[in-house]
């Protein structure tokens, strides 16, 4: 037991659960916090807006597979770090916010305090696992402990903890050791037993293969080739398989060929995704056909919208372990019952649904991925290269693909790479952007390039919000808000004390990457839709 403030037993808290890093603005009422920062030495990254502050904490999250935090000062912050949060919330990243709120004298009182909120935690309990208040001094390690629990064995949703401004001050004995965490559950026996049997009769086998299974890759593409499953993958989970797998049919049920295939299976087996309309961008996937077998956390996700026949609670991890072994040794089919010849026309039949804007996009993300190594990731932005790059882009490993699949926000994606960085600095990451959503949060080039990381930013340019403008036209709407006056692109990653590129060749985009891996601050590299070279 040590005698401390609520505010230095938050941070040695944090510290106990594994948190090495937080990210921030101090201000006037979370003081006692930055105080137990300097007691407990857990670094921090100051942001310039408590969005980007949230952001990173998402991205370290994605990468990582561990809890992200970002400190918020009540009102203001809290509120800039709604949208973040609801983003971690849509896609199920674990993402622990820890703020002040006013004194407990004040709370619901309307008398007009600094950063007041009526009721701050409501303001977060729709986009949270839980949002709650630190009454008092003892109230805090549960409830650190509890976000925790929920981090370890449940879908892994935001937390927000509150803790009032003389709360923060108070002082208390507190043990920081961590409490035992809940494993995530296991399957039952018999439930894996019944899977294991119509897995094992399937003809036309398909996996459908979720965000959930981010960090299994051994196990699911064991599995895969071990069923003869031909691969489908969400936005979300790719590189959870490699997709220049034989199995592997990447992000692909926008396309008909992969669709076509979907409904043709006579067993489907979902693993690890709820099957969101954003997972798989249909109205409805064609399942009826089949018989489904789903892997979820979430009992609800279980019963929601396609039942399975055979639903398997339980984290992926464990339950794909469990499948194996029920199923025993086998030969592995690694190009599947379907035949090595019939995904590959299911794969040219995908391909013959590209637009000619997409047959740009993939030139330029041909060049992207001979820039990488198979372990980089990429931050994507809604943008219309991302759009195509979650389709295109053959992702090489897991957690390499960070996009803001559910609630779809502009700003996700500079931010998110440099949380990304900061949690595996050993890996290469870049940045897809487009020049929409760069300004939501340009502001955060101050903070990589205070970092001095080596993060390349490809700034999609044609001066527009182009897919509402495409959808404009195509309905015959006029075109309203969608045509931007953009500033100099160099001129601002200068003015952060970045570098800059233009590349007016495909030689040159290769160049201009390779060299930011290894650059000694962020370089902004600017890519115009319209540059000649790109075009066919």
């Amino acid at each position: 037991m040590a005698r401390m403030t609520c505010g230095e037993a938050a941070v040695g808290l944090l510290k106990a659960y594994g948190v090495d890093t937080v990210f921030g603005i101090p201000g006037v009422h979370t003081l006692e916090l930055y105080r137990g920062l300097g007691t407990h030495g857990l670094r921090h990254v100051t942001v310039r807006h408590e969005q980007g502050a949230a952001f990173m904490a998402d991205g370290y999250a994605r990468v990582s597979g561990r809890p992200g935090v970002c400190m918020l000062i009540s009102g203001p912050g809290v509120t800039n770090a709604a949208t973040p949060l609801a983003a971690a919330y849509s896609d199920s990243s674990p993402v622990l916010a820890i703020s002040s709120v006013q004194a407990r004298d004040g709370m619901g009182m309307g008398r007009g305090d600094l950063h007041e909120v009526t009721v701050q935690s409501a303001t977060t309990a729709p986009f949270t696992a839980f949002s709650a208040t630190a009454f008092t001094p003892s109230h805090l390690p549960n409830l650190i402990a509890r976000a925790f629990g929920v981090f370890a064995a449940q879908r892994p949703r935001p937390v927000h903890i509150e803790v009032p401004t003389d709360v923060l001050a108070e002082t208390l004995d507190v043990d920081l050791a961590p409490r035992p965490l809940p494993e995530p559950p296991a399957p039952a026996a018999d439930a894996v037993a019944r899977a294991a049997r119509l897995l094992a009769g399937a003809k036309r086998p398909v996996m459908l293969v979720g965000a959930g299974a981010n960090g299994q890759a051994e196990g699911v593409t064991r599995l895969a080739e071990r069923l003869g499953a031909a691969v489908l993958l969400t936005r979300a989970s790719k590189g959870a398989v490699r997709e220049d797998h034989p199995l592997c049919l990447g992000f692909s049920t926008r396309r008909a060929g992969s669709l076509a295939l979907l409904a043709e299976a006579d067993v489907v087996l979902a693993v690890a995704t709820e099957l969101a309309a954003t997972d798989h961008m249909q109205a409805r996937l064609p399942l009826d056909g089949a018989r489904l077998v789903r892997i979820d956390l979430d009992p609800g996700a279980l019963v929601r919208d396609y039942p399975a026949e055979v639903p398997l609670l339980g984290d992926a991890g464990r339950t794909v372990a469990a499948l194996l072994a029920e199923l025993g040794p086998a030969p592995n089919r690694p190009v599947g019952f379907h035949g090595s010849d019939k995904l590959d026309a299911v794969r040219k039949a995908n391909e013959g649904a590209r637009t000619p804007k997409q047959q740009i996009h993939i030139r330029a993300l041909a060049a992207l991925r001979e820039a990488l190594p198979p372990e980089a990731f990429i931050a994507a932005d809604s943008t219309q290269l991302a759009y195509t790059g979650s389709i295109e882009f053959a992702s090489l490993s897991a957690r390499s693909w960070l996009y803001n699949v559910g609630f779809g926000t502009l700003g996700f994606a500079l931010p998110a790479a440099i949380g990304a960085k900061l949690a595996a600095p050993d890996r290469p990451g870049i940045v897809i952007v487009g020049d929409g959503g760069m300004l939501f949060t340009a502001t955060e080039l101050a903070t990589a390039a205070a970092l001095r990381l080596p993060l390349p930013i490809v700034l999609w340019n044609n001066d527009s919000y182009a897919q509402i403008k495409d959808d404009m036209a195509a309905k015959g709407f006029p075109q309203i808000g969608v045509e931007l006056e953009n500033p100099d692109w160099l001129l601002l990653a200068k003015a952060f004390n970045c570098h800059g590129q233009r590349p007016d060749s495909r030689a040159g985009l290769v160049e201009a990457v390779q060299r930011a891996l290894k650059a000694d601050r962020p370089t902004l590299i600017e890519v115009r839709e319209n540059a000649p070279f790109l075009a066919a």
